[in-house]
């Protein structure tokens, strides 16, 4: 049998992993546009206050996965969805390519959600969503610091990334103000009395933080960057960074004609709506309606759909209970997280 995976995130590779383990006659091929290696998206978040991220973040590289009979095509582009023939084509180096497969399944990941006012103003911002997004800004902040000066950012977004980017930025030594269009900082994550806690820690970091506040176009200030609001302008910012959410990548399933919905719907098995190609992770809606975006949960749906795949279990997979937790310098919340 053969089984492509599409994504090398941590959905994809521990899936790759725990199925040649269990399978190892099953050949397996994966499918990724990456080409840094297996690494923490996770990490991504606490990018600047490490000197030695760009190797760290990385768990394994591609030719180690490669060693352990794990076939990894790495910087490829995949196009499409044949599932009359069961096959995905693609492109790498210019080439196209068609890859035939018993099973697929899906493990793209996610973009960065970028709010509609803000789609056509990209050279004003930037996400940070992926390793070369991370590289792109430490170059961008060490030019900053060459010349001399301390950078100055602008973090749109009080929800878990950007509370988590913006205390790391602010542990580097750099100037942050973080603008949140709500009342209060996670709200779908914290009750009101850790909200207060992560405001006060997040201001002890020396954040300026700006509530109800809405940015509304993002603009050239000189040589810097500005942010208009409902009645304010600010500007002389350095950077602005969006961290506004996530948004699941169901284009390539949308277009083979899966079932969407927030994401790429999956029955009790992580199966599509065709019974070859099952989806996980942070792009997959699950049964239940909910997308677990976290660690704990996308690692044991990888565990299970191996074991599934495999023929070790024919139980349908539950979500395990976990307790998701925001990597803010300082902070630790007083009560449960809200899921």
């Amino acid at each position: 049998m053969h089984i492509v995976i599409i994504g090398s995130g941590m959905a994809g590779i521990l899936l790759a992993e725990e199925l040649h383990k269990l399978s190892p006659d099953t050949r397996l091929t994966v499918l990724t546009r990456e080409t840094h290696g297996y690494y923490s998206r996770p990490m991504l978040s606490h990018g600047f206050s490490r000197d030695d991220v760009e190797t760290r973040i990385v768990l394994k590289s591609f030719d180690a996965l490669r060693a352990e009979g794990i076939e990894v095509r790495a910087g490829i582009e995949v196009l499409s969805i044949d599932r009359a023939s069961r096959s995905v084509a693609c492109r790498q180096d210019g080439q196209p390519a068609s890859i035939g497969y018993d099973r697929l399944v899906l493990a793209p990941g996610s973009d960065a959600f970028v709010p509609p006012p803000f789609r056509g103003s990209e050279q004003h911002f930037r996400v940070i969503n992926s390793l070369d997004d991370l590289i792109a800004l430490r170059r961008e902040r060490a030019g900053i610091l060459a010349g001399g000066r301390t950078p100055r950012w602008a973090v749109i977004g009080g929800g878990l990334i950007g509370c988590e980017v913006g205390s790391d930025l602010a542990k580097a030594g750099d100037q942050v103000v973080l603008f949140h269009a709500l009342p209060r900082l996670m709200e779908r994550q914290l009750v009101e009395e850790d909200s207060a806690t992560l405001l006060t820690v997040l201001q002890g970091l020396g954040i300026e933080v700006r509530l109800n506040a809405g940015a509304e176009a993002f603009e050239a200030d000189g040589d810097q960057l500005a942010i208009r609001l409902a009645d304010e302008h600010m500007g002389e910012f350095d950077g602005i960074l969006v961290a506004t959410g996530f948004k699941p990548r169901t284009a390539l399933a949308e277009a083979a004609g899966l079932a969407i919905g927030r994401g790429i719907r999956v029955d009790g098995y992580l199966r599509t709506t065709d019974p070859a190609i099952h989806a996980l992770g942070d792009a997959a809606e699950c049964a239940d309606g909910r997308i677990y975006a976290y660690v704990m949960p996308i690692r044991q749906q990888a565990l299970w759909l191996a074991r599934f795949l495999s023929g070790q279990t024919a139980d349908p997979w539950q979500p395990p209970v976990f307790q998701p937790r925001a990597k803010v310098h300082g902070f630790s919340a007083a009560h449960p997280y809200i899921f």
